[in-house]
């Protein structure tokens, strides 16, 4: 077994817990400013460090002042914004539990966490998620209290809390210690209902300190990072705390929709994104480009890019015509882009799956470094990732400091450090069966090279077995499938079946444009769509595309265009974009029966 342990840069005091990392960061720099808020489309107003601290103290009065006691769990159910950044450490400093619940989740999602996790109190967003919580507050009798943000939650707590001293809210803010209770985080529920991390004060602590020292190019008080992502994903949540730490000035926008222009107005330098959104700026550009009559010069300013990068990892470097081109290519092409991301971005973390070569390689010569990470919501979110002097690009970065990695005869990841879980809430059966001594068993299937470098092939639960014996990781044909501009979803299939093939649902935001840019009617609906062959003979190209990488053994067969978007509205993606394998192959048995009937042929069809 390969094993590789790296020793934290920087161990905290046992007594410390997240707080201290606020507290820290004003004795520091109490004018820095910490945040900034949209007042209105474009504007924004800044909210320095010590501003920060003072509004975490008093809506934290208002919350002891309602009764909330340490130790008590407490719900947030919001989209992306300041609020929960600022009631996540308010509930820290009062000595409470906080428990994120994502805002698209359903009345039965809400009951099973608010229910589960024993929370006395629920924050809510606005009236339509309070109405879902009245559906269900008889099935959650503890949860006495719903404030409200959109209602005035915020200032109804500082008004309530007036009385409430300093000093009791320091005793509380100090109740807790590096080895306590600091969040419970629900998986996303693939299979099955959603789990409880057991999250501890320590690996948010340290897992902030260690990795603004080993990326310091990235988190430090000299940049800005636009947040979006969703702070109930673990993901989101730790850079949130990390941004405290690091000094590092946070926007948030709520809407998805509104990030193109929220980006252009707050100008971050680093941003924080899973793969599908890097996918989508490209082939959003792509396609605009070839709606302008410049589709041709876009694909030869991609492909400078991607040869310019490759080039920047051999001995010789990029050649002087491979220089020219791609210093032409950055006037007419590379400096839009980088406006459009607000101009001054440098940096980007990428996680909750893997980039692809091809658009890391892409991004880093436009300018825009993505740095991959690993990790899950049992791990705090990272173990490792990759530095900016230090890029493997298809690989997800080395281990941070603190963490330490082993893989199994299996080619099981297994991790172990100051970030893991202490359990899984109310499941000692779970938590027996997630551990091997002290490794974590992660349930994902990679490699370290020689170097330490961390590859991710898939799921060991998702690892298809044909009937012919041979191993395949679905995610290593979908991932480069969903690259495609009209592929929304990939699902590869062929479990204990004599071939490989998928079902693939297409893209409703980037099929009008496609449509209209090849000559179809824009307004096709997805079911349409699926029956046109100029619609099929593309996901043709892109299936073998992917193929050409593959063994016919390995390599999709056949596959089938559902004629509807798979989402997490439709029940077959998680909060977190995650598939549902079996609610999806339950859900289209039938298609999937249809595909091996026929036996192995490609472009059939069912909408």
């Amino acid at each position: 077994m390969q094993t590789y342990d790296v020793a934290p840069l920087v161990v905290s005091d046992p007594s410390e817990n997240i707080t201290d990392l606020l507290v820290n960061r004003v004795k520091l720099t109490p004018n820095h400013n910490l945040f900034a808020i949209e007042t209105k489309p474009g504007v924004w107003q800044d909210l320095t460090a010590k501003e920060f601290e003072d509004k975490v103290i008093s809506v934290a009065k208002g919350l002891v002042a309602s009764g909330i006691q340490p130790g008590q769990a407490v719900g947030i159910m919001s989209r992306t914004r300041f609020e929960w950044a600022l009631v996540d450490f308010a509930l820290w400093y009062a000595g409470a539990v906080p428990v994120p619940i994502y805002e698209s989740s359903a009345p039965s999602q809400i009951e099973w966490i608010l229910s589960d996790a024993d929370c006395v109190a629920l924050f809510v967003e606005n009236d339509e998620h309070q109405s879902r919580f009245e559906e269900i507050k008889n099935s959650a009798p503890l949860c006495r209290q719903v404030w409200n943000f959109d209602s005035g939650a915020i200032e109804q707590l500082e008004r309530n809390g007036k009385e409430i001293t300093n000093e009791t809210i320091e005793a509380r803010r100090t109740s807790s210690g590096l080895y306590d209770l600091a969040t419970i985080i629900y998986t996303s529920g693939t299979t099955g209902r959603p789990k409880g991390c057991e999250l501890l004060h320590r690996g948010f602590v340290e897992l902030s300190k260690n990795a603004t020292i080993e990326i310091s190019e990235v988190v430090n008080p000299n940049h800005s990072t636009l947040l979006f992502l969703p702070l109930a994903h673990v993901f989101a949540r730790f850079i949130s705390v990390l941004c405290v730490h690091g000094g590092v000035k946070v926007g948030h926008q709520p809407d998805t929709s509104n990030v193109a222009p929220a980006m252009q107005s707050f100008k971050p330098q680093f941003l924080l994104a899973v793969p599908r959104v890097f996918e989508k700026v490209y082939n959003s550009a792509e396609q605009k480009a070839e709606a302008g009559g410049k589709g041709k010069i876009f694909r030869k300013a991609a492909y400078t890019a991607i040869a310019y990068s490759k080039s920047l990892d051999t001995a010789e470097g990029p050649s002087l015509g491979l220089k020219l081109q791609h210093a032409i290519f950055d006037v007419l092409v590379y400096k839009k882009l980088r406006a459009a991301m607000g101009g001054r971005v440098k940096y980007a973390v990428s996680g909750g799956g893997p980039l692809g070569a091809r658009l890391g390689h892409f991004y880093r010569a436009i300018g825009l470094t993505v740095l991959e990470g690993y990790g899950l919501t049992e791990t705090t979110a990272p173990v490792s990732i990759g530095r900016p002097g230090k890029l493997r690009i298809g690989k997800v970065g080395l281990m941070l400091p603190g963490t330490g990695i082993k893989i199994a005869d299996d080619g099981e990841i297994l991790l172990r450090g100051n970030n893991i879980l202490r359990g899984y809430w109310r499941n000692p059966e779970a938590t027996a069966a997630a551990f091997e001594g002290e490794w974590f068993k992660s349930g994902d299937i990679g490699e370290i090279d020689d170097e330490g470098f961390i590859s991710i092939t898939g799921r060991k639960k998702e690892l298809i077995v044909t009937a012919g014996g041979k191993n395949v990781a679905p995610a290593t044909l979908e991932d480069p499938l969903r690259a495609n501009p009209l592929v929304g979803q990939a699902v590869v299939i062929g479990d204990q079946r004599p071939f490989i093939s998928a079902l693939i649902s297409l893209d409703p935001e980037m099929l009008p444009i496609w449509l209209s840019n090849n000559g179809l009617d824009k307004d096709l609906t997805l079911a349409q769509a699926a029956k046109e062959p100029k619609v099929l003979a593309e996901i043709q190209s892109a299936v073998d595309r992917v193929n050409k990488n593959f063994s016919r053994a390995e390599s999709i067969r056949k596959f089938t265009i559902i004629g509807q978007e798979l989402s997490e509205q439709s029940g077959h993606l998680t909060p977190s974009l995650k598939i549902k394998r079996e609610v999806i192959l339950r859900d289209f048995a039938p298609a999937i029966e249809e595909i091996y009937q026929s036996g192995p042929a490609t472009g059939e069809i069912i909408s």
